[in-house]
């Protein structure tokens, strides 16, 4: 058949013969004709890839397909048809891309910005694609038990942040407060180290302002013309990050009428919402899933007291809770006790079978 042709990639859980989770999402893509060879670039869920073609493998009969190791860890497939001719187009199985090459981390992808009154935001790119997944941190997408560990309040502290770059391990997401300083920086040091990263936005607490989250906080008075305001400087302080968590906010995030519009806004950009699950009052859940907004709650703040033996103890909850339910969140700020205590308990947990997953992996898509 002469020309190419476009063939439907679509999402479905058939990725045994490469031994390869469930994928999802669709898209489209061209290969040549047969009985041409054609090498792309497979986009596996949770993998380092190059930019190429969604393709993965096929769901007809006619074709080969092989998976291919590249030395820099990308996955390329061969797809070679069969001497027998087909009727009509291969269908494919595949997935988006998930995660950028470690060699393009710090970059950002100008198809998934939006020009702003303060800065770069996220959008969902003309094809569908979403920074959650374009900036998420690749993991082995296996379904043992699993611990996404947040450390937040980075760019505060200098030499806390560089601390905290310095000692924790790639598995751990880490968090960015949006008043922080040099925040591009240090956004650039934590992909370069393979971190997934989020952003904090302050919200108003119950006590506001005796208990102040900084400059630029939502607050539930301010009305939603001033509050996705200051969303947006917040979004455009630094870039290549999956998503956004609340800095306090149990005075907003119990507000439907206040938080409605700032997840509607969070929608539209295909990015997640992390709770940090300090308050009970929060309504994020339920108004994020309403909207389609992807979003995971915390189990447990790790340390709420600053003692090396009780962050190991609350560490240790949070892997009887992973346990129980295959996955868990834990929340931490970037003392220095707390960072000594967390690296040396993934050393120890890792031996132990858990796999430390970046939060993107536990967020409900």
């Amino acid at each position: 058949m002469a020309g190419f042709l476009c063939l439907a990639v679509i999402a479905a859980s058939t990725a045994t013969a490469l031994h390869r989770p469930a994928l999802r999402d669709q898209s489209m893509v061209a290969v040549n004709q047969k009985p041409a060879t054609v090498v792309v670039n497979t986009l596996v869920e949770r993998a380092e890839l190059k930019p190429g073609s969604d393709i993965l493998q096929s769901s007809a009969s006619g074709a080969g397909v092989q998976t291919i190791q590249n030395g820099d860890g990308s996955v390329v497939t061969k797809v070679t048809p069969l001497d027998r001719p087909q009727d009509g187009p291969v269908i494919l199985t595949g997935a988006r891309a998930i995660g950028q090459s470690a060699q393009m981390a710090h970059l950002p992808i100008p198809e998934l910005l939006e020009p702003g009154k303060y800065g770069d935001m996220p959008v969902i790119g003309p094809d569908g694609r979403r920074p959650v997944d374009a900036y998420a941190r690749p993991w082995s997408g296996a379904r043992g038990t699993r611990v996404a560990i947040v450390v937040g309040g980075l760019g505060v502290s200098q030499t806390g942040t560089q601390y905290a770059l310095r000692t924790l391990p790639e598995g751990v997401t880490l968090a960015f407060a949006a008043s922080g300083n040099s925040l591009q920086r240090w956004l650039q040091e934590a992909r370069r180290g393979n971190h997934e990263v989020l952003l904090q936005i302050p919200f108003e607490p119950f006590g506001y302002p005796s208990t102040d989250p900084g400059p630029h906080t939502l607050v539930t008075a301010d009305g939603t013309t001033q509050n996705i305001d200051d969303l947006h400087w917040a979004l455009g302080r630094i870039t290549n990050y999956t998503g956004v968590m609340n800095f306090m906010g149990s005075r907003f995030l119990s507000d439907q009428d206040a938080i409605e519009p700032v997840l509607q806004d969070i929608a539209g950009r295909g990015i997640l919402f992390l709770d940090d699950g300090t308050s009970a009052q929060s309504l994020t859940g339920g108004v994020s899933r309403s909207l389609g907004v992807p979003f995971a709650q915390a189990d447990m703040v790790v340390d709420q007291k600053l003692s090396p033996d009780v962050i190991m103890a609350r560490l240790d909850e949070v892997e009887r809770i992973a346990r129980r339910k295959g996955a868990a969140i834990a929340v931490a700020s970037a003392f220095e006790v707390s960072v000594d205590a967390i690296a040396a308990w993934i050393g120890e947990v890792e031996r132990r079978g858990v796999e430390i997953v970046p939060v993107s992996a536990l967020a409900e898509h």
